[in-house]
């Protein structure tokens, strides 16, 4: 009785603020702010008629999503009777609420708390209604669901962690923190195997890879700060919609977008360094690692949409769902950069278009959060997980935990 009496207050507040998300997005309750579920009844809902014809959307550059995400856009079809946006809608709160028992089942096990349930009933609501206009709250429930899985279920957390990358690519990241041969082998089975039969079944699989390369800097990134900037110093560049996004299109893009591109390799370089040099893994360790990995991915990117933060919403729960984690700090960090995005975006998005005072003054406060949240996502996992130098003059080295039972047998 006394755990069902924890876990009812985290589902009352989930179920009270979903209820007004959804009422918000259905256009019941009407909260400050344009109407950003255009996307749904629009570019979804096309989709959803090209798709059903058994071909991807070849003649349009804003398909940019890899061939799993194609069985995201049709599943609303399984509630005809709902019509396609209202069902779209259904499908994202379900995996919400799935996402929210997975975090509670997992918090009243050894070793966990019901601290990354919270962070989660929290973070959505922070973005406002575009939490529920994106499909990326169904990608977010996959890696949530693989990490959880990964200490019991390493096949399975692979296997997971290839359906997500096949439907947004970001959450093979997920693999950099996990250890086990299995997860990593049956990512590369899964993932082979459902590419192949991607592209088998429709033509067009593959076509997202080429849609992207003649992008600009997006207007929200932290590269695109450079050009806020530089519009108030005679920069004579262009604000468009391009390739479904607002971006920065003219003189130095290409530059600025290069940098943002040589960072993330950097960034990778030091994931890479780090994973060579780590030793200290611990239960916690694979979120703590999906968490940076993403923020690294994230905020060096050309490109920082606001549904990303849906991602770090969820990879910051499942870290706090683990007492050992390190990663509150960031954490917070996360759900407070989310609430800011949800200021300049949609509420104040007109002033970030225009490059006001205010609006650059929004994107400092994000981008900033992100940047110190990454920082400090970093260091926290490198001293957790990488072993002090060996002292010198006759000091004893400090003693290692040894690594869990079920890494051995891997």
């Amino acid at each position: 009785m006394k755990g069902a009496a924890r876990t009812a207050l985290p589902v009352a507040v989930w179920g009270l603020t979903r209820i007004l998300l959804l009422l918000w997005v259905l256009k019941v309750l009407f909260v400050a702010g344009p109407d950003v579920t255009s996307d749904v009844a629009g570019i979804y809902q096309g989709w959803y008629g090209v798709l059903k014809t058994g071909t991807y959307p070849l003649d349009d550059v804003t398909w940019q999503y890899p061939p799993a995400a194609a069985l995201a856009i049709l599943s609303p079809g399984l509630l005809p009777f709902l019509g396609y946006v209202h069902a779209f809608f259904v499908l994202v709160c379900v995996c919400d609420a799935v996402v929210l028992g997975l975090l509670l089942y997992a918090g009243r096990r050894p070793g966990k708390s019901l601290r990354g349930a919270w962070v989660w009933v929290a973070g959505v609501p922070l973005l406002g209604p575009t939490a529920y206009a994106r499909y990326d709250l169904m990608v977010t429930a996959v890696a949530v669901a693989a990490l959880l899985a990964a200490a019991r279920r390493p096949r399975l957390a692979g296997a997971l962690v290839a359906f997500g990358a096949l439907l947004k690519v970001w959450p093979a990241l997920l693999l950099a923190g996990m250890r086990s041969r299995r997860s990593w082998l049956a990512a590369a089975v899964t993932g082979g195997a459902l590419l192949l039969l991607f592209a088998a079944a429709m033509p067009g699989a593959l076509a997202f890879l080429t849609f992207q390369r003649d992008r600009g800097t997006e207007v929200e990134s932290l590269g695109a700060l450079v050009f806020h900037v530089a519009r108030h110093h005679g920069w004579d560049g262009q604000v468009l919609l391009n390739y479904g996004s607002v971006e920065f299109l003219g003189p130095y893009v290409p530059l600025v977008s290069g940098i943002a591109l040589g960072l993330s390799v950097l960034g990778f370089g030091w994931l890479l360094v780090w994973r060579l040099r780590a030793r200290d893994f611990g239960a916690s360790t694979p979120a703590d690692t999906a968490l940076t990995a993403v923020l690294l991915f994230t905020t060096t990117s050309r490109v920082i949409s606001p549904q990303y933060m849906i991602w770090l919403v969820g990879l910051a729960a499942v870290c706090l769902a683990f007492r050992s984690s390190r990663m509150a700090l960031p954490a917070c960090l996360v759900l407070l950069a989310t609430g800011v995005t949800y200021l300049e975006f949609p509420i104040w998005f007109a002033d970030v278009v225009g490059s006001t005072p205010f609006g650059i003054a929004l994107l400092v406060l994000r981008n900033g959060l992100l940047v110190a949240a990454t920082l400090l996502a970093c260091r926290r996992l490198w001293t957790s997980t990488v072993p002090a130098p060996r002292r010198r003059h006759g000091r004893a080295e400090p003693a290692r935990p040894l690594p869990d039972r079920e890494l051995l047998d891997s």
